[in-house]
Parts: C-alpha cells; structure tokens; sequence
C-alpha cells in the first residue's frame, strides 16, 4: 500500500507563486503514475494534472495550463506541484494521487488508487 502525504499549502495572494509536495512511501514509486487534483468546497475532486513515471508523458487540465507544472523527483520519491500566477478560482484542497495505470488527459480521479490527506490553498487579497 502506498502512503501519500502532502505539504506546501498556505494562505497566497493572488500573482503569488506555491509549490505543493508529495512525499510517496510504501510503494515501488518508479512504476507509479501520478497526479494532482483539486476539490473546492461543494464540488467534485477536479483534475489537475498528471506524470507518468518516466517523467515523459504530462497532462494539464485547460484550466491551469501554462500556470502549473508537475514535476517528479524518482530518486526522493517526491511529487510537485509548483503553482504560478495564482488566481482567486485556484484555492481548495489539493490532493495528491497515485496509480497503476498510464497517465491519460482528463482521468477520472477513479483511476487514482491511493491518496493523501490533501493540502489547503487559500487565496485572499
């Protein structure tokens, strides 16, 4: 079983830059594919973006492209999330998760088996 925990939320501004992380343990994290998704409250879990495990094959959700960049870290089991340009419709909860499968555009976030607890993002002027 893999265990996801992430960090980096906080309150920003908006303009402010942020960069989640994704500690991975438990697991054989080379073999892994992963993601970032977002859930405001009231709403549904809401993709962000995904790498798969060779660090080649990355998607963006349309609403953050060109803002966001995930990244990944094999040799420290680590995923990021750096966040530029942050914007008033950016803050909810920002949840970490990891599969078995290819990374796809738009997955649905069933196809994320395990998840951390999530991080919060506030954005206040």
């Amino acid at each position: 079983q893999v265990q996801l925990v992430e960090s980096g939320g906080g309150l920003v501004r908006p303009g402010d830059s942020l960069r989640l992380s994704c500690a991975a343990s438990g697991g054989t994290f080379t073999t892994l594919t992963f993601g970032w998704f977002r859930q405001g409250p009231g709403k549904e879990r809401e993709f962000v973006a995904t790498i798969d495990w060779q660090n080649r094959t990355i998607f963006y959700s349309d609403s953050v492209k060109g803002r966001f960049s995930i990244t990944r870290d094999n040799g420290k089991n680590m995923v990021y999330l750096q966040i530029n340009n942050i914007q008033f419709n950016d803050p909810s909860v920002y949840y970490c998760g990891a599969s078995w499968g290819m990374a796809i555009m738009n997955p649905p976030s069933g196809n994320y088996r395990c998840w951390g607890q999530g991080t919060l993002v506030i954005v206040t002027s």
